[in-house]
C-alpha cells in the first residue's frame, strides 16, 4: 500500500482521470463526425442517442465543433451537417502551390487556343478559388477571376470539384440552402446531384449564366499522382461566343488541358 502511495502522488492520481477525459470528448466529437458523414444530417436528440450520452452533451459537442466550422446547422429545420472546415481538411491535399506551378504553361497555351479566359481552380473549404489565369486574345476586357472565390454549385470548376468529393461531403454540402444567383442557378438539391453524376461520368462540366447573366464557361478536372482531384481547368467567357458547338469544342479542349497539367502533376492513368 505504502509503495503504491509513494509511486502515485496526488498529481500523478489525477491526470490519467483528466486525460481519460479528454480522450472521451475527442472521441465523442470525432463519433459526432462520423455519424453526420453516415447520415448527411441529424438532430441533437438523435445524435444524443447514437453517443448514448445526454441530450445537453451532445449540443456542448456541436456547438464546439460548429464554433470551429466542422458541423453546420440548418436554421429552418434544425438540423446538423457537416461543414466547411471539413471540406477545407479533405482540400489541404489538394497541393495548391504546385498546381499553381505547374498549371503556368498549360493555362498560357490554353488560353491561346481557344482566345478565352482560362483558370485553375482548388477547393477552398466551400468555394472554389482560382489560382492561375491567363487571358486570350477575344477576352482582353473579360472580369479578374484570379483569386476570386467562387460558389461551388454555380460554376463550372465548382461543380467538377463538388463532383468530385467523397459523397458524404457532398451531401453534406447538398444538405444545406443553396443561394440563387440567377434565373438559371439550380438550387434543387435533386438536380444538382443529377448534374455532378453526369460530370464525374462525362468528365466535364458546363454552365451557361447560372452565377452571372451572359456568362458560360467549361470546367475538367485535374488530378494529382493519385488519382485523386486536386483542381479544375476552366475556361470561361460571353454567352454569345461561347454556345452550342462552341461549348462542345471548348469542353474538348478544357479537358486535353486538364490532362496535360495531371501528368505534368504525376497521373498516369
Amino acid at each position: 500500500m505504502s509503495n503504491k502511495s509513494n509511486a502515485e502522488g496526488p498529481g500523478e492520481a489525477k491526470r490519467p482521470k483528466g486525460a481519460a477525459g479528454s480522450v472521451q470528448s475527442v472521441d465523442r466529437a470525432v463519433s459526432v463526425l462520423e455519424i453526420l458523414a453516415r447520415l448527411g444530417e441529424a438532430g441533437v436528440t438523435e445524435i444524443a442517442d447514437e453517443l448514448d450520452v445526454h441530450k445537453s452533451t451532445a449540443f456542448r459537442l456541436l456547438g464546439v465543433l460548429e464554433n470551429r466550422g466542422l458541423v453546420g446547422q440548418s436554421q429552418d429545420r434544425g438540423k446538423y451537417y457537416l461543414g466547411p472546415g471539413v471540406l477545407r481538411l479533405a482540400g489541404a491535399a489538394a497541393g495548391r502551390l504546385d498546381i499553381s506551378q505547374e498549371s503556368a504553361p498549360v493555362v498560357r497555351q490554353l488560353a491561346d487556343e481557344v482566345g478565352e479566359t482560362v483558370n485553375i481552380a482548388v477547393l477552398d473549404e466551400d468555394a472554389a478559388v482560382n489560382v492561375m489565369q491567363a487571358r486570350g486574345a477575344a477576352s482582353v476586357t473579360a472580369q479578374n477571376w484570379l483569386g476570386r472565390r467562387t460558389p461551388l454549385h454555380v460554376t463550372s470548376s465548382g461543380k467538377v470539384l463538388l463532383a468530385s468529393l467523397p459523397s458524404v461531403l457532398r451531401e453534406g454540402f447538398l444538405a444545406r440552402r443553396l443561394p440563387r444567383f440567377t434565373d438559371r442557378t439550380v438550387t434543387s438539391a435533386a438536380e444538382l446531384r443529377a448534374q455532378l453524376a453526369q460530370i464525374a461520368e462525362q468528365g466535364y462540366a458546363v454552365v451557361t449564366e447560372e452565377m452571372e447573366v451572359g456568362l458560360s464557361a467549361v470546367a475538367a478536372p485535374v488530378r494529382a499522382h493519385d488519382g485523386q482531384v486536386v483542381g479544375a481547368v476552366s475556361v470561361s467567357g460571353p454567352v454569345y461566343r461561347m454556345d452550342g458547338e462552341r461549348l462542345a469544342e471548348l469542353a474538348k479542349s478544357a479537358t486535353a488541358a486538364a490532362a496535360e497539367l495531371s501528368a505534368r502533376m504525376g497521373y498516369g492513368g
